[in-house]
């Protein structure tokens, strides 16, 4: 049996083998994994990235972002315990969703739907913030609102047992269910991630709206916005975590989406990202919504109690050029309390 292999870990200029991967990034892999490096090569020849047998090239994938207006609230923030008025004051307050969304936008959704759980345990998106922004969305005139993502769990049941099946149904959102012929190939070009399999929506979408929620990660330290693109990817993602916050900014690098809106309605603040004991939820009562992605997850971070410092993929992605992380210097909306 072939080893699962990791991703390469560092850009470089010279020729690529058939994997797709160049000859030092082969080598550096075999490093890591004490193997030959035939024998990773021959691995990652057999991975299913190797376009010349009749698959078609990788694609690209546009920049999902619209020019702000002048002056334009650049966070916003909304708290209360209505999480649907917690969604709707946050979109309005930068400008509202036709700021982002012209009629005729084919538009995806991302909310996290991970885990097989209950909305009440906090590991997935809650479904009445996904019903709202699928109405949102529609209300701007989108002629398709796809709603997706690739659950660690069974799809079926996360689906079904999170609410988002029924929320996505309740509010005229199309879910596009994760099967065999939902992904395609897309060139990441990330330093980890050179190639991955992503779903067709994220492909063919005019606009992209991320929709995490706040949680703790055991790995990472925070699951938010930029960390919820692994649920994009299909495949055998779980080898990008063995550099997963290299893996977390090269995926935010090629996912330029249009808005990202945070849940923090409901918070995992221990045992994530999974969780499962109501012990470990804390009811924060909290959307938020921006644009820059870096921002947003340093002050999702925040609701954890972490300094944007101390989770390595923030870090990173400031150094990329990818946003801000001192988001209180952001232009901030912030209603209710």
């Amino acid at each position: 049996m072939k080893p699962r292999l990791p991703l390469a870990s560092d850009p470089v200029t010279a020729a690529p083998t058939p994997s797709g991967l160049t000859r030092r990034q082969v080598l550096q892999v075999a490093t890591t994994l004490g193997l030959s490096a035939s024998a990773v090569a021959a691995g990652l020849a057999l991975s299913g990235r190797d376009t010349s047998a009749g698959r078609p090239p990788p694609a690209r994938l546009r920049d999902h972002r619209v020019p702000a207006a002048p002056g334009a609230v650049e966070l916003a923030i909304a708290r209360g315990p209505d999480a649907v008025e917690n969604v709707r004051r946050a979109v309005e307050a930068l400008g509202g969703m036709a700021a982002f969304v012209r009629p005729g936008d084919r538009v995806l959704i991302k909310p996290n739907v991970g885990w097989n759980r209950l909305p009440e345990q906090a590991a997935n998106t809650q479904p009445d913030v996904v019903a709202q922004v699928v109405r949102m969305v529609r209300a701007a005139g989108a002629a398709r609102v796809w709603v997706s993502d690739f659950p660690v769990n069974n799809p079926e049941r996360c689906f079904e047992r999170s609410g988002i099946r029924a929320a996505v149904g309740g509010a005229g959102g199309d879910l596009v269910f994760p099967d065999g012929g939902s992904f395609r190939d897309v060139e990441v070009g990330g330093h980890v991630v050179p190639l991955a399999e992503m779903l067709w929506p994220l492909v063919e979408a005019d606009k992209v709206i991320n929709l995490p929620v706040v949680k703790q990660h055991g790995l990472s330290l925070a699951t938010l916005g930029m960390k919820n693109w692994y649920g994009v990817v299909g495949g055998h993602r779980a080898r990008m975590h063995q550099a997963v916050h290299r893996a977390i900014v090269d995926l935010a690098a090629c996912i330029r989406p249009t808005l990202t809106i945070l849940d923090g309605t409901r918070a995992l603040v221990a045992n994530g990202p999974s969780g499962g004991s109501l012990d470990d939820v804390r009811r924060l009562d909290t959307v938020a919504a921006a644009v820059d992605p870096v921002a947003l997850d340093a002050f999702g971070a925040s609701l954890l109690g972490l300094a944007p410092a101390e989770v390595a993929f923030i870090v990173e992605a400031e150094k990329a050029g990818l946003g801000r992380s001192d988001w209180r210097s952001l232009k901030t909306s912030e209603v209710g309390g």
